[in-house]
């Protein structure tokens, strides 16, 4: 196990960044009417998804959540495609069709996001299976939350992982909250220790530690690459924002405290990272420098999208019989 050097480090705070800055302005627009339906967004969780996607590579596998932006990202996914699809633009990654919740590149090995709860976990399992049929050393990566885990398809995709010792990292992003309710309330126990009863490794890490989740999921990706199986890590995270962006037109009071969140903002892995890489001697000047650039390619990029035209309604029935 080894941490990232320098050049790999300074390259993960940029994609995380990177994240925040297209979140941040997506929050923007939505506020602005617009974003054309419901918006999740990653704020605070960028060090998971960027921790355990610089493990990959393009011929690997990852599947998502309805809160997929940041793994789209970190995956290589191009900004401009993105922004273009959460806005419905036909220039969009999938034509304007998936908007927020469904952003998938099969190029960058991006199976897609998912509305559906733990949705994407069969999916990466099965992505697992062919490429270990194949021959290859690929792996395939199922991203989902707390609430996701209580879904029968994470003990299944255990037992035929294990069975089989498929190339998969079952990665839980366990922000606290399943939509609106505690995940106390509704999840029993460590989630990471389900994997024992399967012969699965189990992990719990700091989610907001990018050095913990890398040297994780660089021990999960060597393991499932020679062909030992799966692995199951628990990343401990917090989502700064809501559970979508538009909840308070509709709850009728808050399900978490100011104080709760503000704690959480104390933790926030940009800052972390930040003071990583200060502590390696980068300056502040190049990393003020760096987040300038991120910036201003997050603004060309959402403005691009906002010029783009929507999808011509005749494209609404393209590649249904393909």
């Amino acid at each position: 196990m080894s941490e990232p050097n320098d050049e790999a480090l300074l390259g993960a705070y940029r994609r995380m960044l990177l994240i925040r800055a297209m979140e941040e302005r997506l929050g923007e627009l939505v506020a602005a009417a617009e974003v054309p339906g419901a918006v999740h967004l990653s704020i605070g969780q960028e060090a998971t998804a960027v921790g355990v996607c610089a493990h990959l590579t393009d011929e690997d596998w990852i599947a998502s959540t309805h809160r997929g932006h940041g793994h789209f990202l970190a995956k290589g996914g191009s900004p401009q495609a993105m922004a273009a699809e959460v806005l419905g633009r036909a220039s969009g990654i999938c034509g304007g069709k998936g908007g927020s919740m469904h952003v998938a590149d099969i190029a960058r090995g991006m199976l897609g996001a998912n509305g559906i709860v733990g949705g994407g976990i069969g999916l990466a399992a099965g992505a697992a299976w062919a490429m270990q049929l194949a021959g290859t050393d690929r792996v395939a990566v199922a991203f989902f939350g707390d609430g996701g885990a209580n879904q029968g398809v994470v003990a299944e995709a255990l037992n035929v992982a294990a069975l089989w010792k498929l190339p998969l990292l079952l990665v839980c992003e366990n922000n606290g909250y399943a939509e609106f309710s505690r995940a106390d309330a509704v999840t029993a126990g460590q989630i990471a220790e389900r994997a024992a009863p399967y012969g699965v490794p189990g992990v719990r890490v700091d989610g907001n530690d990018l050095l913990q989740v890398w040297q994780a999921a660089q021990i999960a990706v060597l393991r499932a690459r020679r062909g030992d199986g799966p692995t199951l890590i628990e990343a401990l995270t917090y989502r700064h924002r809501g559970h979508v962006e538009t909840e308070r037109s509709f709850l009728s009071r808050p399900y978490r405290t100011d104080a709760e969140v503000e704690q959480w903002r104390a933790r926030d892995p940009l800052p972390r990272t930040r003071a990583l890489l200060v502590s390696r001697g980068f300056a502040t000047a190049q990393l003020d420098a760096l987040h300038e650039a991120v910036e201003q390619e997050v603004a060309a990029a959402y403005e691009q999208a906002l010029s783009s035209p929507a999808p011509e309604s005749a494209a609404a029935i393209l590649h249904m019989l393909d």
